[in-house]
């Protein structure tokens, strides 16, 4: 059976396909912010190799440190920090489809977890504070308290380019050109991540 010159069977069709997807796919957001979460990225790393050799060195003192904290208030911010990316993920895939108004409420919704983490950890702090734990007291709390504190530090960052993506989206910035949005997203991503890292090396391992 003789096939027209313009025919092209399914296998083709799907190979054509699956071409296409590659060709259009890249990493979300700017370039210029993958550079950026990469060194921090970076940072965090060297603090986490810092932290286990501490461990290695010191392990009766962090064995002894760690049971003073709280793993139930750990696992709390954990399971915000991640609720919240998925509401941001639910976020970016809204304005993907062009619906302004329920990304804008997502994010809100993601910002209102993220505030969980913010009360919880502020009150880890405080607690500690008044049982004279501080970051003098020894290796393992100055390296507790160094860590949390900047990770503290990247979720408000994070929170304030979120409110900065929700302000433009109202604007209207993203009826074209979505990568600032993504941007936002992606920052907000690799704090999550950063923390389920976290979570486990100095609560729970």
């Amino acid at each position: 059976m003789s096939h027209s010159p313009l025919s092209i069977s399914v296998p083709e069709l799907l190979e054509v396909k699956i071409i296409d997807k590659l060709a259009n796919k890249r990493l979300p957001g700017d370039l210029a912010m993958w550079f950026f979460i990469l060194a921090e990225l970076t940072v965090f790393a060297i603090f986490f190799i810092g932290f286990a050799i501490a461990e290695q060195l010191h392990s009766d003192m962090f064995i002894v440190s760690k049971a003073k904290l709280h793993p139930i208030a750990g696992l709390i911010n954990t399971i915000a920090l991640i609720t919240s990316s998925l509401f941001i993920a639910l976020s970016v895939r809204a304005i993907h489809l062009n619906q302004v108004k329920r990304s804008i409420n997502l994010l809100v919704i993601s910002q209102v977890i993220a505030c969980v983490y913010l009360v919880v950890k502020i009150w880890e702090y405080q607690f500690l504070f008044n049982i004279g734990i501080d970051i003098e007291t020894n290796t393992f709390f100055t390296l507790y308290f160094l860590i949390t504190f900047f990770h503290f530090m990247h979720v408000l960052l994070g929170m304030v380019i979120l409110l900065i993506i929700g302000i433009n989206a109202k604007k209207g910035a993203y009826q074209e050109d979505i990568s600032g949005f993504e941007s936002g997203a992606s920052y907000w991503h690799m704090v999550d991540m950063l923390w389920i890292i976290l979570f486990p090396l100095i609560y729970v391992i």
